[in-house]
């Protein structure tokens, strides 16, 4: 399986508690979850969330430790991987963040802020190619959504693959990171499908 750990945004919009909780495991599908490490497979991934979803998680459970407004789960879901949440001002206005940090390395955390400011202060609104494809990621359902097994060659098994409609020849899988631009546009919300293109994730 082909794992990124660089700090990616996985979901345009602000999450809904439900859509959050849904998004905690994205990849909760893969063939190999429990073998080796998994930690790039979920180090960097981040997405807004609304003050409610922010204020459950907070008293949910004591948080691991609490710096001002950024808190850490005390619950890892993989190796030193946690969720670290954050309350940040941007543009006079606070926001809030889910994000997977990784803890063994002490500068994940304010790295991983950082990361947010640039993504979130941008003056104009747009989506890299990379965010368009981790957002259809996000809101696929599991059904139409899997990994590439042993029917595919070696080099992509475990790859990511996403259900396509070829009209008279019914559905087909694809790989997710092999999708045109005509088919990423289709499988998004219409508000999204013409969003300016950006070359940073």
């Amino acid at each position: 399986m082909t794992s990124i750990s660089f700090p990616r945004k996985v979901f345009q919009g602000v999450a809904k508690r439900n859509e959050m909780f849904r998004m905690f495991d994205r990849h909760a599908k893969r063939p190999d979850r429990f073998g080796g490490d998994q930690s790039a497979t979920y180090a960097g991934e981040w997405f807004e969330i609304d003050e409610i979803s922010y204020s459950y998680m907070l008293d949910i459970l004591p948080p691991l430790w609490m710096r001002g407004p950024i808190f850490a789960m005390r619950e890892f879901i993989t190796g030193s991987i946690t969720s670290v949440f954050y309350a940040i001002r941007i543009d006079d206005a606070v926001r809030y963040f889910h994000t997977y940090c990784d803890l063994s390395d002490p500068n994940s955390v304010e790295a991983m802020r950082s990361s947010i400011l640039g993504r979130e202060t941008r003056p104009v609104r747009a989506m890299s190619r990379e965010e368009r494809l981790e957002h259809i990621w996000s809101i696929t359902a599991d059904n139409y959504r899997g990994y590439a097994g042993s029917r595919w060659p070696q080099p992509v098994q475990g790859h990511r693959t996403v259900m396509l409609y070829g009209g008279k020849e019914g559905t087909f899988p694809k790989l997710l990171e092999t999708l045109s631009d005509e088919e990423i546009a289709a499988k998004l919300p219409v508000h999204l499908r013409h969003l300016p293109p950006s070359l940073a994730a």
